[in-house]
């Protein structure tokens, strides 16, 4: 018997078969990331509570974590109005979702006037990425 899954009619994948997620910090709710979802990964998700996305560089499944040891579990799963967009509220397990060693990859804000833009870091790095991926 495999399980139920008639919920994943309702969501609308582009035309790679993926659809983006949001990850976002269910505590906090800092924005952490965004990535890429397909049908196989979304429906790991849930089946785990673990955020698996689709890597599209390596054209595999991404367990979030699988070398940095920051793990993503899920704790609420939700759909745009669209069906297009997924937002996942997550514990970020280490506390740092961004492979640069911060909290979130939304670390620069656009500042000054729009004739003199300039990207500024906002998030110091929490740890070293070299330490993080050896």
């Amino acid at each position: 018997m495999t399980p139920d899954s008639s919920w994943l009619d309702a969501v609308v994948f582009d035309q790679n078969g993926l659809i983006p997620a949001i990850a976002q910090d269910a505590d906090t709710g800092t924005i952490l990331m965004v990535a890429w979802m397909n049908a196989e990964s979304l429906a790991e998700t849930f089946a785990t509570g673990r955020a698996v996305y689709w890597s599209r560089s390596r054209q595999r499944l991404w367990r979030k974590g699988e070398e940095s040891g920051h793990v993503q579990q899920l704790r609420e799963l939700r759909l745009d109005c669209d069906g297009d967009v997924l937002l996942l509220k997550v514990k970020q397990e280490g506390g740092i979702a961004c492979h640069t060693g911060r909290e979130s990859c939304f670390f620069r804000r656009l500042d000054g006037d729009p004739n003199q833009a300039v990207w500024t870091t906002t998030d110091s790095v929490l740890k070293d990425p070299k330490l993080i991926y050896q």
